[in-house]
């Protein structure tokens, strides 16, 4: 909700979208891939620790958003008009991109990677990491599925990997280069 939540990108950190901040991991210097909670995002990064994703719904005009505000984003109604909903986990692919370089702390571990923006069932759309799937893989629309990946101690990030039932292997050769 990248800013935050460990999964590093083009855009910055991504992942989960919320928290924002660079974090500290104990010991190690900076990190680039942890949210810095607070008491308003509390929840939502308990709740990641649980295996669940939560999302933030107006009561106003209905729309859900991610990564977690204080108030909506669509109509600015007040904080005492949004509350928190656990999201289904079911997404789908707008776009991605395979890193293969990040020199911020720890991504330069973590190369090739691959960056990504799922449309949620929901509604909001969340910057995230695709795992489990090769690049060549992957589609524009492709159905994910949420999981949850242990960033630090007891800190926990969302990410996604292919539904049950996607092939996650190449189906076809990729075009010859021409030279």
């Amino acid at each position: 909700m990248s800013g935050g939540g460990g999964n590093g990108g083009s855009g910055g950190r991504t992942g989960t979208g919320t928290g924002g901040g660079t974090g500290t991991g104990g010991g190690t210097g900076v990190r680039y891939d942890l949210p810095e909670a607070d008491d308003f995002t509390r929840p939502y990064w308990d709740a990641a620790a649980q295996g669940r994703l939560l999302l933030r719904r107006c009561a106003d005009c209905g729309r859900a958003h991610h990564y977690p505000r204080e108030f909506c984003p669509h109509c600015w109604a007040d904080e005492d008009r949004v509350t928190w909903e656990n999201a289904s986990g079911r997404a789908t692919l707008y776009t991605w991109s395979v890193i293969h370089r990040n020199d911020l702390p720890p991504f330069g571990t973590r190369v090739p990677y691959t960056a990504a923006v799922v449309d949620l069932a929901e509604g909001p759309r969340m910057m995230t990491e695709v795992v489990d799937c090769e690049a060549v893989g992957l589609r524009i629309g492709m159905p994910l599925t949420a999981t949850f990946r242990e960033a630090a101690d007891g800190v926990w990030v969302a990410v996604f990997r292919p539904a049950q039932g996607q092939s996650s292997s190449r189906t076809q050769e990729p075009p010859a280069v021409r030279r």
